[in-house]
């Protein structure tokens, strides 16, 4: 009797999962049925944004339904986050995203409570998108022409020139927080939430002498003189940016890129996760995505889930030693 009261539960059990078996999968052969939801932790305009659109505009037209972006700044990404995580795991909402809530500190200044994230601890990890390196304006007014020029009036004037980022803990910030390590000189963060457009305005009128950002976010300003572009944090100079120098021009071996990952809410099922999968990955192999994306300077990358999860975790070994030095070595 004690093995048939052991036994009764899990045939019940294995009874229920063969009998949820065929709904599941014909559930993710018909997804999506309706609009799909695309969070992103980042403002409308931002270079994240915009490659975000850019994605939701190939999986629409795979699936012949709408992804809708749904821009959820703030809080290092926090927001997000939490709206992302209490989302029903049902397929129809998905997260992507920046990279900068991967890498917070645990229970660094500034860093809210439920960062950094962790996969696969609070999402399921789905595919890799793209990886973006940045780049870095000046505003004409500041007088700056390059990143040697930066650095050696950063020297002569300690904390007197400041740049725009959007958000503290963010990878931008933690960009120039990083050159400021390695140029051994001191600038001050001035942090916009909204991100570049937020701050163009400052920038242009010279009340903020450097903005950093993703290319998409500050393509327009650059390639209408609205402002000087002095550098990229790619290792070489990239195919249409010929003309624009890169940080490790003048600081060897700086490198640093953006990339984007999306992921669901725990608890989607596993057929769902492997067909977005497979959608995103044809999506990124559509030629006028790579283009848009190539004239972003962001290049794409096929992972499956297991892959993202493993990246991830491999990014955060690499940058958080750098990023606790920087911590300990900047005055706060």
């Amino acid at each position: 009797m004690r093995l048939r009261r052991v036994r009764w539960p899990a045939i019940a059990l294995v009874a229920a999962v063969v009998a949820q078996a065929p709904s599941v999968a014909a559930e993710s052969d018909s997804y999506p049925i309706k609009p799909v939801r695309l969070i992103s932790d980042s403002a409308a305009g931002s270079a994240t944004d915009a490659s975000a659109r850019i994605l939701a505009d190939k999986l629409s037209a795979i699936w012949g339904q709408q992804v809708l972006v749904m821009n959820q700044p703030g809080a290092g990404g926090s927001i997000s986050a939490r709206v992302a995580a209490q989302s029903v795991p049902d397929g129809y909402t998905l997260y992507m995203p920046a990279t900068s809530p991967f890498l917070a500190l645990p229970g660094g200044p500034g860093v809210a409570p439920n960062l950094p994230l962790e996969l696969p601890r609070d999402f399921a990890p789905i595919g890799y998108v793209l990886q973006q390196p940045l780049f870095i304006g000046a505003s004409h007014k500041s007088g700056i022409a390059s990143i040697a020029d930066l650095i050696t009036r950063a020297k002569e004037k300690p904390g007197e020139i400041n740049y725009a980022a959007t958000g503290r803990g963010r990878l931008s910030h933690l960009t120039m927080e990083l050159l400021q390590a390695r140029a051994n000189v001191k600038l001050q963060l001035v942090p916009y939430v909204g991100g570049p457009a937020q701050a163009m305005s400052d920038v242009m009128d010279g009340r903020v002498q450097l903005v950093l950002d993703a290319y998409a976010g500050l393509a327009s300003a650059i390639q209408g003189n609205l402002i000087k572009g002095l550098a990229s944090t790619a290792l070489e100079r990239l195919p249409g940016f010929e003309n624009l120098p890169t940080v490790a021009e003048t600081i060897p071996g700086f490198f640093v890129g953006a990339w984007a990952v999306v992921v669901a809410p725990l608890g989607t099922p596993d057929t769902i996760i492997h067909k977005v999968n497979a959608d995103l990955n044809r999506a990124l192999d559509d030629p006028d995505l790579r283009t848009k994306f190539a004239a972003n300077g962001a290049f794409v990358r096929h992972l499956n889930p297991e892959e993202v999860a493993a990246f991830v975790q491999g990014e955060q070994k690499t940058w958080r030693p750098i990023l606790q030095a920087i911590a300990n070595e900047v005055p706060k």
